[in-house]
């Protein structure tokens, strides 16, 4: 796609905004079918990453691990997202180059025409051209001398002595009176008309470069939505698009508030020079106006820079890599119960000992002999009892065994006793 040059003599602004937009364009779509081309670089990648992300579904399902419901639906979903923005060109115009480049004039004219802004409905950059033409006719027709002020006229040449003290009389009956310097006026005419162009021509530019610049990257940005180191990338490449195209909004409508400020009084300011009726506040006023709407074109792409990082792929997208995650562990988990092997241990070694002392007092109270039934004994009938005994006594502590107070005596020590 040849983009037409700029002549020298012409319209500049309407021929620099319509080179930026064409080359925008061709940038965009021209790069899209580069890189997403048979045989490119990008199309390599594309199979040698879609080859992994199925290895990695099936190495899971090896390992048991089947995926649900939800992480299949997910990963169909990144699938077709993935190939559709990489490989097909309807589809990828469809979903971001339209609605990057042409979505926001769309916009623009839904939100301006109401608001009766100009451009609203077409012609926005012819429109900003007259502006340009009305402020290139105003630096040749100047401001105007006032009525009530002196010019203020340097030397040209070196004065006589009579020719000084001339004008040192007429220094000294300027006091009274005002003094114009159609110089500086010329100067700040021409500022304004810089800022004016600076604004218009950069905002514009940032605006469809970036844009066309990120549309060309699509299919490469694309390949990053497989996996979840990655996929902060691709939200990125969106946030940048979205970015864009709020900013070409924001730049259509802030130079459409400008026009409706700028023209009319611009358009009576030329009729009252072709007049020839001074001006002298306008230098000013037309500065501090094009400085207000630049500050304003800065403050707006800021704004919808801001707006576009908010945005954030689904939580199902993000869960789904840590849901992959924890299925894992705990199959890992599970492998020592798998071949006999309880589950490990990981406290520490005081609770062991505690629960080994524990077993133990739980293995000697088991171990004691059961409670002996008692007789009751009525004047001289003898009759046993058959109800349940009451509950024994609690034993004071150590005295559940009996002292052993004697020594031990052997069988062969009791023989040579008897013998004896």
């Amino acid at each position: 796609m040849a983009c037409p040059s700029i002549a020298p003599g012409s319209a500049f602004l309407t021929g620099v905004l319509g080179y930026v937009d064409c080359q925008a364009q061709a940038i965009g779509q021209g790069g899209y079918q580069a890189l997403a081309a048979p045989g490119s670089a990008v199309s390599l990648a594309l199979t040698g990453l879609l080859t992994i992300f199925v290895a990695l579904f099936g190495y899971r399902m090896i390992f048991g691990q089947t995926p649900d419901a939800r992480d299949g639906v997910v990963a169909v979903v990144k699938l077709g997202v993935v190939l559709a923005l990489a490989t097909s060109w309807p589809a990828f115009r469809t979903l971001a180059y339209d609605v990057v480049l042409h979505g926001p004039a769309e916009l623009a004219a839904g939100i301006g025409a109401p608001a009766g802004l100009p451009g609203s409905n077409g012609g926005l950059v012819t429109r900003l051209q007259g502006i340009d033409n009305g402020l290139a006719e105003l630096q040749l027709l100047g401001t105007g001398k006032p009525d009530n002020a002196d010019e203020i006229v340097g030397p040209t040449q070196p004065l006589t002595p009579q020719q000084q003290q001339e004008q040192y009389r007429k220094l000294q009956s300027l006091q009274q009176r005002p003094r114009w310097d159609p110089a500086r006026d010329a100067t700040m005419l021409s500022e304004a008309r810089t800022l004016y162009l600076t604004g218009a021509i950069g905002a514009f530019a940032a605006v469809r470069m970036v844009g066309g610049l990120l549309l060309a990257l699509g299919p490469l940005f694309a390949l990053f939505l497989l996996f979840d180191t990655t996929r902060g990338l691709f939200e990125g490449w969106v946030r940048g698009l979205a970015g864009a195209a709020l900013g070409a909004l924001s730049t259509a409508i802030v130079l459409g508030v400008q026009l409706a400020v700028m023209e009319p009084w611009l358009i009576a300011i030329l009729e009252q020079r072709r007049q020839n009726i001074p001006t002298p506040t306008v230098p000013v006023e037309m500065l501090v106006m094009t400085l207000v709407f630049v500050l304003t074109l800065v403050a707006a792409l800021i704004a919808v820079a801001r707006v576009a990082q908010g945005f954030r792929l689904p939580t199902a997208w993000r869960a789904a890599p840590q849901r992959l995650i924890e299925s894992f562990r705990d199959r890992r988990d599970a492998v020592p119960q798998a071949i006999g092997h309880g589950p490990v241990d990981q406290r520490s070694r005081a609770f062991a000992v505690a629960d080994a002392v524990a077993a133990s007092q739980r293995r000697e109270s088991a171990a004691l002999p059961p409670p002996v039934a008692h007789l009751s004994y009525q004047g001289t009938t003898q009759a046993v009892t058959r109800d349940i005994p009451a509950a024994a006594a609690a034993v004071p502590l150590g005295q559940s065994y009996r002292r052993r107070t004697r020594g031990r005596v052997s069988a062969g020590a009791s023989r040579r006793d008897r013998n004896a």
